[in-house]
């Protein structure tokens, strides 16, 4: 199969699958001198992690990055950089009943149709366990962000099942989202919240979620246009995240209801006056926060017993047993930042390439400050 590569410049290839030896990476492209070890990946690998709540799987993976090339003497070279996280701690025997039944929601059927074969242990390559590497990946990518182009990528959840939070991105404090297990910027709403998900495990079902990147420090001309509009690019990306559904940038939808006088993002000397647009216009940053949104599924894999067919294409019922996330949205937080991250890191290059006379860390209307 193709389609696993991402980026022109700073170009991302994962491989691997959910129940096979491991996950893994190989960045073309990333600059050299770039200090990077092991122990960098530790925190946002953690946040992605399973098994660290009650709402979460309870696959307890190790999630230990190896680097197997591309560094020396704790620095890039420049050369292919290669990342490996082994997996550990498969239980293949869970999905031994599914063998010959199409999960509902899931890609058995599409890949099975398309290929004429499937992993059905976990979902193989379209698990979501192939997004522990993308962290690791994005981890590079927001360090080289941070301390090339002073740019920072942040991520919290916004909305779970009917809980959405009433504050403004910039009035998150960014240490309350960190400082819970569902990455949500309000307080006085985690008890709700888990609340909620005591109930849905007790049900055996899940729910869905919506997740806000914030990507601060961005300078103006970022982006490609036609076809390579940054935003083009960024909703690619996140439509790349298992169970993502949907994207929009700034006021996305909201818009439908605008009037263009309300809408329009006016200018002064001092820069813009709102950010309706999320940060780019044209295809192009405009030196604001790039602010985008995403819409994560349902997890589909739950005890409430469904309508399915077989390999056979018999009628037949389904409960899909194992270790299943209620809300991905949750760990998927990290995830979509990393994606972001990867996008921005790839466009950056690509802007110093494509303008060499140009410095690019100064935005011609300044960025505002994260």
């Amino acid at each position: 199969m193709s389609g696993n590569t991402l980026g022109t410049i700073f170009k991302v290839t994962t491989f691997g699958e959910s129940h096979g030896e491991g996950i893994g990476a190989i960045i073309d492209g990333c600059p050299p001198g770039v200090v990077i070890m092991e122990s960098d990946f530790n925190h946002d690998i953690d946040r992605r992690k399973t098994g660290k709540t009650k709402f979460t799987s309870q696959r307890k993976e190790a999630d230990k990055v190896e680097i197997l090339s591309g560094v020396f003497e704790g620095k890039t070279t420049g050369t292919p950089l290669t990342l490996y996280v082994k997996n550990t701690n498969q239980k293949s025997k869970d999905y031994g009943e599914i063998r010959e039944k199409f999960r509902p929601g899931h890609a058995d059927y599409t890949y099975f149709k398309k290929y004429g074969v499937r992993d059905y242990r976990g979902g193989g390559r379209s698990s979501a366990r192939e997004t522990v590497i993308r962290v690791a990946v994005g981890v590079l990518a927001k360090k080289i962000l941070v301390n090339k182009f002073g740019l920072c990528v942040r991520g919290y959840v916004h909305q779970i099942g009917p809980i959405t939070t009433e504050k403004k991105n910039e009035d998150v404090d960014w240490e309350v989202v960190e400082s819970n297990a569902f990455f949500f910027p309000e307080k006085e709403k985690i008890e709700s919240i888990e609340q909620y998900f005591h109930k849905l495990n007790k049900d055996g079902d899940s729910i869905g979620s919506g997740i806000t990147l914030v990507a601060s420090g961005v300078p103006v001309g970022l982006g490609d246009p036609v076809f390579d509009r940054i935003e083009s690019r960024l909703g690619a990306a996140m439509l790349s995240i298992p169970a993502c559904k949907g994207v929009e940038f700034g006021e996305g939808f909201e818009a439908i209801e605008r009037k263009g006088s309300e809408h329009r993002d006016e200018m002064t000397s001092n820069g813009f006056e709102t950010n309706h647009a999320g940060g780019m216009l044209g295809g192009i940053t405009s030196g604001q926060d790039v602010v985008l949104r995403i819409a994560m599924k349902p997890t589909s894999s739950i005890l409430v017993k469904g309508q399915t067919i077989d390999t056979h294409n018999n009628e037949t019922e389904i409960v899909t047993k194992g270790r299943h996330d209620p809300c991905v949205g949750i760990r998927a937080t990290p995830i979509a930042e990393a994606m972001m991250a990867l996008v921005i890191m790839d466009h950056a290059l690509r802007h110093r390439a494509q303008n060499i006379d140009v410095d690019s860390g100064t935005p011609i209307i300044p960025a505002e400050q994260p």
